[in-house]
């Protein structure tokens, strides 16, 4: 997945991936609330280019993923990340996608709209919202 702020300002399209992949993992967050920015800390493992990010929070919102109210976003859905179930692992050379981190062993949470990572063990707590 390109993290690259290329293109930063161009208006984005809600098929573009890197916006489905966003909407995915907004739809698994485990939380009632959370502040704005911890939301923009999660779609960041996805896209840094804050016209993305900003599709993505706009298209959350207009599907009913999200509630968005001064700065708190309220997740709709109660589909959170099994990790039994949706999170694998991978032996490899890896950087975490959160942090920048080297990896040996790769974490990947595995959404409907594609595969989410690789993340370092506490960063994968961190985006699913295991851990703060």
């Amino acid at each position: 997945m390109d993290r690259d702020e290329t293109g930063a300002g161009t208006p984005v399209d809600a098929s573009d991936d890197r916006v489905a992949l966003g909407l995915a993992l907004l739809e698994r967050l485990e939380h009632e609330s959370l502040p704005l920015p911890a939301v923009v800390d999660r779609i960041e493992t996805v896209t840094t280019d804050p016209t993305v990010t900003r599709t993505i929070l706009d298209e959350a919102e207009l599907r009913g993923i999200i509630d968005r109210e001064d700065g708190i976003i309220r997740p709709k859905s109660r589909q959170y990340v099994r990790f039994e179930q949706d999170v694998i692992t991978k032996d490899g050379d890896f950087s975490c996608q959160r942090c920048g981190s080297g990896l040996s062993t790769g974490y990947f949470i595995k959404l409907d709209a594609g595969e989410l990572g690789p993340f370092g063990s506490s960063c994968i707590r961190k985006v699913t919202g295991r851990e703060d």
